[in-house]
Order: C-alpha cells, then structure tokens, then sequence
C-alpha cells in the first residue's frame, strides 16, 4: 500500500527530482528533447513549482515506504471543475497500482473540498499510452486540442472527463 501524503513548497526539490527521473522517460518517444527541456523547464523549476501552489495547485506524493515513488496534482479551475494538471509514477515502480491510488487520492481530495457533484479533467497526449490507464479509471474523451505553449510548441492533446460523485 502507498502512503500518501500532501506536499507543501517544502517538497518541491522533491517534486522536481521526481519529474527529472519520470517525465523526460515517458515523453522519450512522443516529444523532441527541445520540446522535453521546454517543458520541464516550464512546469517543473523550482520557481514556477512554488508558483503553481501558490496558485492553487494541491500536489500529493506517494510513498513506498520512505521512497518517493510519484506524485499527482490537482487544481480548481471553476466551481464545479477541477483539473489533474499531474499525475507521474517513477518507471520503475509503474505497474504495482501506484498511479490508482494516486488517482484515487485526488479524487478524494476532490470530495473533500467540493461535496457536490462536480467534473475533473485532465490533457494527456494523444499518443500517450496512460490515455488506456484514464479510461480503465472511468474517465472518457471529452474532446481534443492542439494547445500552444510557447516557443512554438504544442501539446497534442485529449482533453479527459469524469463526473466526480459528491459525498
């Protein structure tokens, strides 16, 4: 079982460490290294971490015993819609049903803020193979996007749904 636990600004050296050994191994395949080195640049500094919880962003990370093993991240975009802007397993602890119960943490945390029924989203690149892992979780493809980032680059995107039942 992982222990899971909420992250403050504390944990965003953590956070990133996790990022550098997860996110560029994922994309290997689907982004350019300009692209990666973008990206990680833009979503996971040590500066623009502290401001995305600054900006409401709520991280949790998981554990398999004192060994950070991933993290998922949840944002409230609108009253009734919330949006899992990360969730990221270590590759080599993928597959023992850590990305479930990291999913499962942010929709708990979700009920927890938010009692009533209410919708989580989620992008995930259309030619990633966690698009398989959202479905089996009961989420479904809402609609999809080529999405500007800047310096010319763009996140090829599925736009993922599930209603959130209230408590």
């Amino acid at each position: 079982m992982l222990h899971i636990r909420k992250a403050d600004t504390d944990d965003c050296q953590l956070i990133h460490d996790l990022a550098w050994q997860v996110f560029p191994e994922t994309y290997k395949d689907i982004l350019t290294p300009e692209q990666n080195d973008y990206m990680m640049e833009w979503m996971y500094s040590l500066p623009n971490l502290h401001r995305q919880m600054a900006d409401g962003h709520v991280y949790f990370i998981g554990f398999e015993g004192e060994t950070p093993v991933g993290y998922v991240s949840i944002q409230q975009e609108q009253a009734d819609l919330f949006h899992l802007q990360k969730i990221y397993v270590l590759p080599h602890c993928q597959g023992f049903h850590y990305g479930r119960q990291l999913f499962d943490a942010a929709v708990d945390y979700i009920r927890a803020v938010h009692p009533a029924p209410c919708t989580m989203e989620l992008n995930v690149n259309r030619n990633n193979r966690a698009v398989t892992f959202y479905e089996r979780m009961g989420m479904h493809k809402a609609r999809s996007g080529d999405f500007p980032i800047g310096q010319g680059f763009y996140m090829n995107d599925y736009i993922m749904a599930m209603e959130v039942s209230g408590l």
